[in-house]
């Protein structure tokens, strides 16, 4: 079940709250009103637009804002009951043979189980079980290796942007010396487009971005450790070494938790 993984918005706001701190420290409102300019704004979000536009599809674009959701969201796995599953699937294949785990499969709720179990069951070969899966798993980290190319490229734009639109700056800067009196101002405006894409690329874009590619590795860490019970059970393994051989997925402090739990039982 998805839930709010709420580090994503929490580190989006405490970043927010510094830079305005950062701004208005020792300074007033007026001062943090400077920080706002919205041809800055236009040249660093219309360009940045205009990259991605050039770089990626139509279709990859109108999923950039579901690609951001699933980074504000998190699906922890219960590696345990999955353990315990699979010991289960083991213990029933062995005493009835793999054609009585159809029966219970239906009741499966993970589609990667179910579809591991049900090529067990049709008697396909361990190997060719392995390949099949595996390749689920290749082609699931490369969908989500092209959402998150998104961000990344975003990542590596946005400050470039920041940075043209501070060289368009100092060009009509330049052009107005002869009144050193706006010397300064202009200045600190050409400076403006720079600092809103850094700030786009260091809080938004490439944190987002390493959310997602950590979430992916935690979701292929879970589909590798279903193969493994996938193909205990369908080798018949005994119920006791599988849940031995996938207790090597648990940490420490899990297997702790674990033998904890059975004392008290």
């Amino acid at each position: 079940m998805k839930k709010l993984d709420v580090l994503t918005p929490i580190g989006l706001i405490v970043g927010i709250l510094v830079f305005v701190f950062g701004v208005l420290y020792g300074n007033d409102l007026e001062s943090f009103l400077m920080f706002i300019d919205i041809p800055s704004m236009i040249i660093v979000l219309g360009g940045l637009t205009a990259a991605l536009f050039i770089s990626f599809p139509l279709h990859e674009m109108k999923n950039m804002f579901v690609v951001i959701r699933q980074a504000f969201s998190s699906e922890e796995a219960d590696l345990n009951e999955l353990i315990q599953l699979f010991v289960h699937f083991s213990d029933r294949a062995r005493r009835e043979g793999l054609l009585a785990l159809e029966a219970e499969v239906d009741d499966v709720k993970d589609p990667f189980i179910k579809k591991g179990i049900l090529l067990a069951v049709d008697g396909i070969d361990s190997d060719v079980i392995v390949d099949i899966m595996n390749a689920e798993i290749t082609a699931l980290e490369e969908r989500h290796r092209k959402s998150r190319a998104l961000l990344e490229k975003a990542g590596e734009y946005a400050p470039a942007w920041g940075m043209l639109g501070t060289l368009i700056g100092l060009i009509l800067m330049l052009n107005e010396l002869d009144d050193p009196s706006t010397l300064g101002p202009s200045m600190a405006t050409a400076i403006i487009t720079t600092l809103y894409g850094s700030l786009l690329a260091n809080l938004v874009f490439i944190p987002l971005a390493a959310k997602l590619e950590r979430k992916t590795e935690k979701e292929i860490f879970v589909k590798q450790f279903i193969v493994e019970g996938v193909i205990g059970v369908q080798s018949g393994q005994n119920p006791k070494l599988l849940e031995e051989k996938l207790s090597a997925f648990l940490s420490k402090k899990e297997i702790e938790e674990i033998d904890h739990s059975s004392e008290e039982g």
